[in-house]
């Protein structure tokens, strides 16, 4: 997901290849220094991401920062001791919204001609966000680790620049507001900005104590520290964004008990996991990637109104997503439904109603993306929302028919039945550009996509020869989805009685299935990745042919042939499948979506690979992606990693600038373990079925406890039993049977 070029429908060859040069995300021009080691903490809509070190580097062009609301409130803040940098020793930033970070002192001469040993000091920086509050606070303790008494000097500097996301990500700032100097008052250091918009942007900063001098944007301590003594310094940074400039000149006292801050928060984030179904393995590297995965969701969880839904990723795209906010909750319906009613009807409040060519609105679609910042504001960017997807909306029918099967109700459905309805006269009505049965795509704006399935950056959509599609595009996974969102739509209307209704979708879904099946199969043995304008195949061999198995629409036999290919060695690198085949003219180990690893388009495959019974190869690309993830921060699988062969490093080659977490990443390993252990809810049946469970060579035993389908709940227990996995029903609470099939 992202917003990688502003070409027009016209746009020449030329000009699309400097966009290429220029785009508007990640990889840009616009950000020149990795986030791959990053300390990210976030809690609700605010969220803060430093160097390892806990700063936030003075110079520009990088993507750390302090954000609310598509602005970056703060983007500059270090740690001086003596005007040196401390050195770091240890980060960890485990509960996701509280992060510690442990420095100590470099060899310093101090100013009056005496040396400052190295490691002479302890420095312990505590810091969390409280979305609740709007706020950043943090505690630095320094303790003396030596036998004498010791003076030194602490500054702490800071800038604020208020920065749009997408001018951070290299899009042109048409508008600018006011930014007024840094004013201290009464030992307390503001910034202001009057936006273009109207909105009045503050950042004020608290000290406890007052610091002993002040200067620009610095604040300055001395500090003497007897023989294994120890001294604090809280900080605060209280954010506020408002209409009234004299409320956002307010300088509020915080709270000082850290406390209980973080006792609030983690109570917060504890129940929302207690309330998740648990898992529970043998395997250390299972349990840590698992909880990994759940907490990072955790994080990820945002608001609108009393809505809850999963943001995208943390930094670029902590917002509402169409299809990263449908298919995470897809990923997490076997662990926590409640998110996914959620999303759905935030997703139905914004459904498209009329057609406006700026935002790419039509009535019926889902949406792409909500942004609430300034540029959005004032109209340079279409994202208020921006419905530039294809995909949305026939994802958001897969959502509702999947939740229906873990809830075994039709109360949602019968909610949503105006929603659901025009979503489905827009797949026919607007979605079929030209007639030919097939759901495509023409972007309409200049700030827009021209790509908009999931691999939407500007180079995603490429034929055999190096050359771009041209539109219109019609993407081998948008036809299964669309088959996909058909079929289980019909069953829903089948069972409210809607017998014609279901009969018409079904003889739609099976037509679908025979044309692609027939258009966009390629002699070589595997799915095209697109049909380009004239429905001529951009042929090249990509991971979009895996969705197909995950919909259902493949035939068996070529089922059969595009998982051989999903698994030769030009796809499948060791850790992963990759985007875009090694072979294919633009394969790019480092391109976003031409040749990288992305964990959770290997998540969907996993699924279709274990729907068509290859439970051989999809062990291994749930086996590969779990190693790959040892050797990442934290064992968190990243957006996305480079798709170089497994033998070249011996380690997965980061993607400097992927999203860290990332929704539908942190979903993916969840996801996979959901399919390898042959879930099936049939919760109208008040049935769960077992089928072919499997585990990886390293895992004996898993214990699911709580798992909710209906009105009931399961504990089940899988163990390793020679060749096979026996499956043991520890638990039923309520009307459920469970038919386990090996």
């Amino acid at each position: 997901m992202a917003e990688r070029d502003n070409r027009t429908d016209s746009a020449t060859a030329h000009e699309v290849e400097q966009q290429i040069e220029q785009q508007l995300i990640p990889g840009t021009t616009a950000i020149t220094r990795s986030i791959a080691h990053t300390v990210v903490i976030k809690d609700q809509d605010v969220f803060f991401l430093t160097d390892t070190d806990g700063a936030v580097p003075l110079e520009s062009a990088h993507g750390f920062g302090l954000y609310y609301h598509d602005c970056r409130f703060l983007n500059g803040y270090e740690l001086r001791v003596d005007n040196q940098k401390p050195e770091q020793l240890v980060w960890t930033a485990e509960t996701g919204f509280l992060a510690v970070l442990g420095l100590t002192n470099p060899d310093i001469r101090m100013r009056d001609g005496n040396y400052l040993h190295k490691h002479n000091i302890e420095i312990k920086w505590m810091r969390m966000v409280d979305g609740a509050h709007l706020a950043l606070y943090d505690a630095l303790t320094f303790q003396s680790l030596v036998f004498h008494p010791i003076d030194f000097s602490v500054s702490l500097t800071f800038l604020s620049s208020f920065e749009d996301m997408f001018a951070i990500r290299g899009m042109a700032h048409e508008r600018r507001g006011l930014i007024h100097p840094p004013e201290w008052k009464d030992g307390t250091l503001g910034f202001l900005y009057e936006g273009a918009d109207r909105l009045y942007r503050s950042l004020i900063i608290h000290f406890s104590p007052t610091p002993t001098d002040m200067d620009g944007a610095t604040a300055h301590f001395q500090i003497s520290l007897q023989p294994k003594q120890m001294k604090q310094i809280f900080v605060s940074l209280m954010i506020s964004e408002t209409k009234d400039k004299r409320e956002a000149q307010t300088i509020t006292r915080p709270v000082l008990d850290l406390n209980k801050i973080a006792a609030a928060l983690k109570r917060g984030h504890e129940e929302w996991l207690k309330e998740d179904t648990q898992v529970v393995t043998d395997s250390f590297v299972l349990n840590r990637t698992m909880d990994r995965s759940l907490r990072d969701l955790s994080m990820l969880r945002s608001y609108i109104g009393g809505d809850e839904y999963f943001a995208a990723g943390v930094p670029w795209f902590v917002a509402l997503f169409g299809r990263d906010s449908i298919i995470t909750a897809i990923q997490t319906l076997a662990y926590n439904p409640k998110i996914a009613e959620h999303t759905l009807r935030l997703l139905a409040a914004y459904q498209g109603q009329k057609v406006d060519k700026w935002r790419e609105e039509e009535p019926g679609k889902i949406l792409h993306e909500l942004r609430v910042g300034e540029m959005a504001n004032l109209g340079e960017t279409p994202h208020t929302p921006y419905y530039g997807t294809i995909d949305a909306t026939p994802l958001f029918l897969i959502l509702v028919a999947r939740h229906a099967a873990w809830k075994g109700d039709l109360a949602l459905f019968n909610e949503l039945r105006d929603n659901i309805e025009a979503a489905l006269q827009w797949i026919d009505k607007y979605g079929d550009i030209d007639g030919d049965g097939y759901v495509e795509y023409v972007g309409k704006t200049g700030k827009g996509l021209i790509n908009q399935g999931w691999k939407d950056s500007v180079d995603a959509i490429v034929n055999r020869d190096g050359t771009l599609a041209t539109p219109p595009i019609a993407l081998a996974e948008v036809q299964a989805y669309v088959y996909q969102a058909k079929m289980e739509t019909a069953a829903l209307y089948r069972r409210v009685g809607k017998r014609k209704r279901a009969e018409r979708l079904e003889q739609q879904a099976n037509e679908l299935r025979e044309r692609f099946n027939r258009d966009f199969w390629v002699e070589d043995g595997y799915y095209a990745l697109a049909l380009e304008d004239g429905n001529r195949q951009a042929a090249v061999m990509s991971s979009n042919a895996g969705h197909a198995l995950w919909t259902g629409i493949a035939d068996a036999e070529k089922a059969r042939l595009t998982a051989e290919r999903l698994m030769a060695d030009d796809m499948f690198n060791g850790w992963g499948i990759r985007t875009l085949s090694s072979k294919e003219l633009y394969y790019n180990p480092l391109g976003y979506h031409v040749g990288t690893v992305w964990p959770h388009d290997n998540s969907l495959i996993v699924a279709g690979l274990r729907r068509y019974g290859f439970d051989d190869a999809a062990m291994r690309v749930f086996v590969g992606l779990i190693e790959a993830g040892v050797h990442f921060d934290v064992h968190r699988l990243p957006e996305l990693f480079g798709g170089f062969p497994r033998n070249d490093y011996q380690v997965p080659v980061n993607y400097p600038v992927a999203c860290q977490p990332q929704a539908w990443a942190a979903g993916s390993v969840p996801y996979m373990l959901e399919t390898l252990l042959g879930l099936v809810p049939e919760a109208f049946d008040k049935r769960l079925r077992i089928v072919r469970p499997i585990l990886p060579v390293f895992v004996n035993k898993v214990e699911i406890r709580r798992l909710r389908v209906g009105e009931a709940s399961a504990d089940l227990k899988f163990e390793r039993a020679g060749d096979s996995v026996a499956v043991k029903v520890l638990k039923v609470s309520g009307p459920l049977s469970v038919i386990v099939e090996l």
